[in-house]
């Protein structure tokens, strides 16, 4: 029971790393838009917005740039790229606001 509660917290962190856009990439796939990368890991996988948001920031190439740059270098860059790229029914502003301040957190760890 001791090591099954140690080892929830890890599969949990491996659970988010994984998952693709169907073409059988792995946890670094890439998509052609933020939208994609969104879409498939907020309705397809079903996370929230929030952690999809921070999955497609910080774990996936989105068009040209590479995983963990897309969203920029601060807050405020990523919540201007988020809102720009996603669609407005997907997130809330106080939703984007939220996953921008924990990916500018997440991102350097």
């Amino acid at each position: 029971m001791r090591l099954l509660r140690t080892l929830i917290p890890f599969m949990f962190l491996f659970a988010i790393s994984c998952g693709d856009n169907g073409e059988g990439g792995g946890d670094d796939e890439p998509y052609d838009t933020f939208q994609l990368c969104f879409d498939d890991h907020n309705k397809v996988e079903d996370f929230d917005a929030e952690t999809s948001i921070k999955i497609c920031c910080i774990d996936h190439p989105i068009g040209s740039s590479a995983k963990n740059v897309v969203c920029g270098e601060s807050a405020a860059a990523c919540e201007t790229f988020v809102a720009a790229n996603l669609a407005d029914t997907d997130a809330s502003a106080a939703q984007i606001t939220s996953a921008c301040a924990g990916y500018i957190v997440d991102r350097n760890q």
